[in-house]
C-alpha cells in the first residue's frame, strides 16, 4: 500500500470534487489532469459520485482517484469496490479506521482538535485532513498544533482558495491542501472545461 503521504505530495492541490452528472466525470479528470493536477478527490456526496470514480480511473489512467466525504466503513467498502485508490473522510473513527486499513487503501481521516489527533495517533494515523480548516482556526491553528504533535502531515480543507493557499502550504506540516475553487459549478454546468484546465494549472503552480 503507497503511504497517503506520498499521495499528498504528489501535487500542492487536492480538487475535492462533488459530481453531479456521471457524463462530467470523464472531461473533468481529463481537464485537472491537463491542468497538472493527478491527484483526485471526489466526494461521495452525489449520487454519481461512486460511478464517477471508475470513470475517471477509465478516462484518465495517470490520475490517482480517491474516495472523499466517507462516513463510514459500509460506504468505505463500496469506495474500494469502485476502484478508490484512497480515502479521504470528514472526521475519525476506529471502525472506519480499521476498514481502510482492511482494504489495503491509503487513509486521510479529518481532524479539528488536539483530542481528534490524539486520537487519531493512538490508532496509528500520522496524516491527518484538517477540516474545516478555516472555520476551525485556519492557518493558525495548524500552526499553534505543530507544537505539541510535531511531525505531523497535515491537508488542510475547508476554506481553501487561491487567495489563502499559499499560508497553509508555507507550514512545516501542510503537505499540500483540499479545494473546490478549481471546478466552478457555473464551468462544470456549461462544459467549460478549458477554464478547469487552466485554473488546475494555476493551482499546480503553488509552492510548498
Amino acid at each position: 500500500m503507497r503511504p497517503i503521504v506520498d499521495i499528498m505530495k504528489l501535487c500542492p492541490v487536492i480538487p475535492v470534487l462533488v459530481i453531479d452528472r456521471l457524463e462530467d466525470a470523464a472531461p473533468m479528470a481529463r481537464a485537472l489532469v491537463a491542468g497538472g493536477l493527478k491527484v483526485l478527490e471526489v466526494t461521495l456526496r452525489t449520487p454519481a459520485g461512486l460511478a464517477a470514480i471508475t470513470a475517471m480511473k477509465e478516462a484518465a489512467p495517470e490520475a490517482v482517484v480517491g474516495a472523499g466525504t466517507v462516513n463510514s466503513a459500509a460506504l468505505l467498502a463500496d469506495a474500494a469496490k469502485a476502484g478508490a485508490e484512497f480515502i479521504v473522510s470528514p472526521g475519525l473513527t476506529a471502525a472506519i479506521a480499521n476498514a481502510a486499513k482492511a482494504h489495503d487503501l491509503p487513509f486521510l481521516p479529518g481532524v479539528a482538535t488536539a483530542g481528534d489527533i490524539l486520537h487519531g495517533l493512538e490508532l496509528g494515523q500520522g496524516a491527518f485532513k484538517f477540516f474545516p480548516a478555516e472555520t476551525s482556526g485556519g492557518a493558525a491553528a495548524i500552526k499553534a498544533l505543530e507544537g505539541p504533535f510535531p511531525g505531523l502531515d497535515i491537508c488542510p480543507t475547508g476554506g481553501i482558495t487561491l487567495a489563502n493557499a499559499p499560508t497553509y502550504l508555507a507550514l512545516d506540516s501542510v503537505r499540500c491542501v483540499g479545494g473546490s475553487w478549481i471546478t466552478p459549478k457555473d464551468a462544470v454546468k456549461s462544459g467549460d472545461w478549458a477554464r478547469v484546465t487552466a485554473l488546475a494549472a494555476e493551482a499546480a503552480q503553488l509552492k510548498r
